[in-house]
This record gives C-alpha cells, sequence and structure tokens, in this order.
C-alpha cells in the first residue's frame, strides 16, 4: 500500500489584518486630533517719552596682584593698606553700597590680600560681592 505523504505547510503570520488595524488607528488620530488655530492681534504700543533705563547697572572691579596690590576700576591705589582701599572704594562708590563688587585676583595672590579686600567692602555695607573666577583649561587626555 503507498500512501500519500502530507505535505506540511509553514506557519506564518497574516499581517492583513495587523495592516487593517494600523490602518484603522491612523485614521482615528486623523479625525481625533483638534487643529487650533493662532491668532494674532495688532497692537500699537505707546511710545517712550523719558530717556531708556541704563540697561547694566555699574559695577567696581578690585583686581589684585600677585604682590598684593590693589586697583580699582583700573586705577592703581598707592599702596596696600586697607584705609587707602577703603578711601577709594567710598570715593568709587558715590555712598551708593548697592552697587555690584567684584573682585579678581592673581592665582599667586596672598590670600590675606582677597580676605582685606572682602573685609573692607563688608565694613562699607556692599552685600554684592562676587569673587571673579576662570574656567579651567580643557586637558583631555
Amino acid at each position: 500500500m503507498k500512501f500519500k505523504r502530507q505535505t506540511k505547510d509553514e506557519d506564518s503570520i497574516n499581517l492583513t489584518p495587523l495592516i487593517d488595524v494600523v490602518f484603522l488607528l491612523l485614521i482615528f488620530f486623523m479625525v481625533s486630533t483638534t487643529f487650533t488655530k493662532e491668532t494674532h492681534l495688532t497692537v500699537d504700543l505707546p511710545e517712550a517719552s523719558a530717556k531708556p533705563a541704563q540697561e547694566q547697572p555699574q559695577t567696581i572691579d578690585i583686581v589684585i596682584a600677585k604682590d598684593g596690590s590693589y586697583s580699582i576700576n583700573g586705577n592703581v591705589l598707592v599702596n596696600q593698606k586697607p584705609k587707602t582701599l577703603e578711601r577709594a572704594l567710598t570715593q568709587v562708590a558715590e555712598g551708593d553700597n548697592s552697587l555690584p563688587l567684584v573682585i579678581t585676583a592673581d592665582a599667586a595672590t596672598p590670600h590675606q590680600s582677597v580676605v582685606t579686600a572682602m573685609d573692607v567692602a563688608g565694613k562699607l555695607g556692599f552685600v554684592h560681592l562676587s569673587i571673579a573666577t576662570r574656567q579651567p583649561k580643557d586637558t583631555s587626555d
């Protein structure tokens, strides 16, 4: 007796229903989205009659060299005494203690010089004090 051999069909996934579902979802999202139209208003702004305000407030720059000598806004002080620094700060600030104060010191500056500058600024009532630094050089190995 001769039997017929049965051939097995390979299993496969029917993609047709999957594609149908994806298209239905696409149509659903396209229909359900809402589009808003941006409205533009034309406004006539009034013109200012006064002078424009000063954009950036004046700052007081204290630069401390590596030998400990001070300079304020580019003017080198006669000596390194705290009284001299105090008089120069009072003269430059003109009584306005709200001005920002920036201390820039050399890397080799004695620490005491920086502390003295901060102490004098604190005694005079300066509250906006910052110390300038620089970014380290990129040392990619």
